[in-house]
């Protein structure tokens, strides 16, 4: 059976259906409260049902295109050396003459942190438990995906030199900036670390399951780097723009502020910001000491697996194109 694109739509449109109906029957601990606002119960219904298709699309695309995977996988272990020195480069390149160097990793975000405190605590006066925590807990986040994006998004066009003389799969650019971007990441957790412990915050063995929400940022964070990569290709402006979009995804995520504060009528909209469940989930298991349930694990997922697949069908289809544009 061959599974063209136009099969793959129509099977994952029929799954979304088939998924759709199923939870209509499922208990209310996974699909949450049926007497809530019909609206937002039917888009979380459709959310769920849209991430179990997508799962299931590619259970089928390894069964029916294990060929192709199997190429794309060989093809990555060829080149995997190259992408080593990538990741090495732009770890290398962000520190170069740098007094303090690597540990800038650790000391940006405590001094970004220790500024946050100040300002909303003693001049704003937000009443949060244990506030650099917080303010921490959410900065971690935020800025690996700020960091990660915006790095990726000039990726293959800073590559012009090598995509012009030699071949080399050109998703190694923007994977490269995001896989060192995820290496800060571990650095500012380990400050993370020490600001608990400083501040006498407990320590959960829910911290234990902190690798979850890591990979859900990353792959989520991977899908739009690769989108991102290949539109900025074709539209240099898109660097302006996303700078403004990061702004209001920035005060649109509850990084400074408690989430009580957040109107009611506001809660819909925030559910469609992804860093806000992210956020949120990492919030859990470090602050709160609690394993999030399944909707918040589905949505996290569904996110992350939306973002990689548009990311990746996109940045596919127009890597021919790249050459004729740098």
């Amino acid at each position: 059976m061959t599974l063209t694109k136009k099969k793959l739509a129509l099977i994952l449109f029929a799954l979304v259906m088939i998924y759709f109906v199923l939870l209509l029957f499922l208990p209310e601990s996974i699909v949450g409260r049926r007497g809530e606002d019909l609206a937002f119960f039917l888009m979380k219904l459709g959310f769920l049902a849209l991430t179990a298709a997508i799962f299931t699309v590619f259970i089928l695309l390894f069964f029916f295109k294990g060929e192709y995977i199997t190429n794309q996988i060989n093809t990555f272990g060829r080149y995997k050396y190259y992408l080593r020195l990538l990741i090495k480069r732009d770890f290398i390149t962000k520190y170069r003459k740098s007094v303090l160097g690597v540990v800038w990793s650790v000391l940006h975000p405590l001094l970004m942190m220790i500024v946050m405190t100040f300002a909303f605590q003693q001049l704003f006066r937000v009443e949060i438990e244990n506030f650099p925590v917080y303010v921490f807990s959410g900065q971690l986040i935020f800025n690996f995906f700020s960091e990660s994006t915006t790095l990726a998004m000039n990726s293959v066009i800073v590559g012009e030199g090598v995509i012009k003389k030699i071949y080399v799969p050109k998703y190694m650019f923007p994977l490269s900036r995001v896989i060192s971007s995820l290496v800060n990441l571990l650095f500012s957790f380990v400050t993370f670390l020490l600001v608990f412990t400083f501040t006498g915050a407990q320590f959960y063995w829910t911290m234990l399951l902190v690798p979850i929400p890591f990979i859900f940022i990353f792959v989520f964070s991977l899908g739009i780097a690769m989108l991102l990569a290949s539109l900025a290709v074709f539209f240099r402006d898109l660097t302006y723009l996303y700078g403004v979009l990061m702004q209001l995804l920035f005060f649109m995520t509850p990084i400074m502020y408690p989430v009580d504060i957040i109107p009611q009528w506001l809660i819909p909209f925030y559910g469609l910001n992804p860093l806000y469940h992210f956020v949120t989930y990492f919030r859990a298991l470090t602050r709160l000491g609690t394993v999030p349930d399944i909707w918040s694990t589905m949505v996290c997922i569904g996110f992350a697996l939306c973002a990689l697949c548009v990311g990746t069908a996109v940045f596919m289809k127009q890597q021919d194109k790249y050459i004729l544009n740098l």
